[in-house]
Order: structure tokens, then C-alpha cells, then sequence
């Protein structure tokens, strides 16, 4: 059997580590395992910056491209005084 659905895939990406700490935590609420690569380069101040990606199983990606998807919506929501 092929170790593929092992490999990680990417998540998300994001400007800065605590919103990926953040989504990583979210997907760990969800029983999926992540983690993130890219946090030296995003803290560069250059005309090109980096991203922080967030990395899960590929097993895993749809659901937790879903988890992002619905974590991103509700700090949305939380962030708009017209959603209140």
C-alpha cells in the first residue's frame, strides 16, 4: 500500500504564526494533526514576503481545508460589528 495519504499537504497559508498557531489549533480540536513550515521567511520585511503554510496528512486535507474554511468564517463574523 502506498504511503501517499501519509504526505502532507497544504492547509492553508498565512501572513503571520499566530494565525497559523491558531488554525493549527483549530484543526487539533478536530482530531486532525498539523503543523506549519515557513515561519523564518514570514518574518521578513521585504518586497516578496513569505507565508506561513499549514500542513496536514493528505488524508486529512479536505476535511481540514473545511475546518479552515469554517474557522476563517466565524473570525470573520467576530471581527464585522454588522454581524453582531
Amino acid at each position: 500500500m502506498s504511503r501517499e495519504h501519509e504526505n502532507p499537504v497544504i492547509a492553508a497559508e498565512v501572513r503571520n504564526e499566530v494565525e497559523a498557531t491558531l488554525i493549527i489549533a483549530a484543526l487539533g480540536d478536530a482530531g486532525i494533526p498539523a503543523t506549519s513550515s515557513g515561519q523564518l521567511t514570514a518574518a521578513f520585511r521585504a518586497e516578496a514576503p513569505g507565508m506561513i503554510r499549514v500542513l496536514v496528512r493528505a488524508r486529512d486535507a479536505e476535511r481540514a481545508k473545511a475546518v479552515v474554511e469554517e474557522w476563517r468564517g466565524e473570525r470573520a463574523d467576530s471581527e464585522d460589528p454588522a454581524a453582531e
